[in-house]
């Protein structure tokens, strides 16, 4: 069956890659297809000002706030065609989590003061939580927040806080009800200064030897009450809502595709003793069976944001996210395969090409896709029972 789309969505289509391509500087794409760590904060930062300066940077938001009027397939094109482009994309901590949550369950004080300066990254924000002892079971969380008057002092630690040396602020999951009878009742959702003295951030180093995540702790930190998102006690429905936005696109089909045609240019580079690499036929064979699986998920893709209702995630999005996070990691598999040899020295030097220095981190790196946003285990138990009806 052929689908295609519609005269206004392909229309749509053809304006997000035309800004993207045009109005976005070329050196910001170029350093951000790179894989750039030096000045990342920068690259996304300035990226996103002049998305919200076209209003191209919150589209989910209500319109008050910078949102727009689209469909979920138009949000899914735009998503898609700004991987494509090599654009570096809101900060999902800003776009996806904490502004929707003020914008749906803050004061209004709350919305004036932070939507403003989150959707334009004038604030950073950085996900207080995940702790030692709470991560795939977050209700666990033993972060406190007691009140005084007219503030909460916090006490604890978080851990995994992705980008959180860059951080302005931090929205964090605290227990401010130790004998709720239900460990999910006694949570609140607090918005928190980074500077507040009493916190503490030291660097997590991964495998990769990079540094993007982070331990927090946090010390007497005492918060203004005000500070506190919608009702006491009532963070982990704010966290649910939070989450379901964070799974919003959960297939990177734009990357994917822009990295599979790279790794057929690297292949085009190397020479072999009949031509070059990308001539050998069993590499031919690999990489023909990876474009068409990525042409199933892109088609899959728009087919779910297409059926969805309401603004809400059809179940299928589970589908996505793990067939989306293997089909990204074999990619980046092959990459490393390409470099060979070149890809044992991750040193960037001039006897080597960039790429193959940098494939084997970031094949490393990306082993987490298959754990953030809910590990692929947790996206098969969700298939097997919710799609495919099956019971354990």
């Amino acid at each position: 069956m052929k689908r295609q789309l519609s005269d206004e969505d392909a229309a749509f289509r053809q304006r997000m890659r035309e800004f993207f391509t045009t109005q976005v500087p070329e050196d910001i794409r170029t350093r951000w297809a790179a894989g750039a760590e030096e000045g990342m904060d920068d690259l996304i930062r300035r990226s996103q000002q002049l998305l919200n300066a076209n209003g191209l940077a919150v589209p989910g938001w209500p319109k008050e706030w910078g949102g727009q009027d689209w469909s979920t397939l138009q949000r899914q094109i735009w998503h898609e065609e700004m991987q494509a482009a090599s654009v570096p994309p809101p900060l999902a901590f800003n776009a996806n989590m904490v502004g929707p949550v003020i914008a749906a369950f803050g004061s209004e004080e709350q919305k004036q003061r932070f939507l403003p300066a989150t959707a334009n990254l004038d604030i950073w924000w950085c996900q207080g939580f995940s702790e030692p002892d709470a991560g795939s079971d977050l209700a666990s969380l033993r972060t406190t927040a007691v009140r005084e008057g007219d503030e909460y002092v916090v006490n604890g630690q978080k851990t995994w806080t992705t980008l959180g040396q860059y951080a302005d602020w931090i929205f964090a999951l605290v227990r401010t009800d130790p004998k709720a009878p239900k460990k999910q009742m006694g949570i609140s959702f607090l918005l928190i200064d980074m500077l507040t003295p009493g916190i503490t951030v030291r660097p997590i180093q991964l495998i990769d030897g990079g540094h993007e995540v982070n331990e927090v702790f946090f010390e007497n930190v005492r918060v203004p009450a005000d500070q506190l998102v919608g009702e006491e006690n009532k963070g982990w429905d704010y966290a649910k809502f939070l989450l379901g936005n964070e799974r919003v696109g959960v297939a990177p089909v734009g990357s994917i595709k822009r990295k599979l045609a790279d790794a057929k240019t690297y292949a085009a580079s190397i020479a072999t003793p009949t031509g070059t690499l990308l001539d050998d036929p069993l590499l031919a064979a690999r990489i023909a069976e990876l474009e068409t699986e990525v042409m199933a998920l892109d088609l899959t893709v728009l087919r779910v944001a297409a059926n969805s209702k309401d603004g809400k995630p059809d179940p299928a999005s589970s589908i996505l996210k793990l067939r989306g996070s293997q089909l990204q990691q074999d990619v980046l598999e092959l990459i490393v395969d390409i470099a060979g040899p070149m890809g044992l020295q991750w040193a960037a030097g001039d006897e080597l090409p960039g790429w193959a220095t940098h494939s084997t981190p970031t094949y490393l790196n990306f082993r987490k896709a298959s754990i953030y946003g809910g590990s692929n285990e947790v996206q098969r138990q969700i298939i097997s029972g919710g799609i495919l009806g099956l019971k354990g």
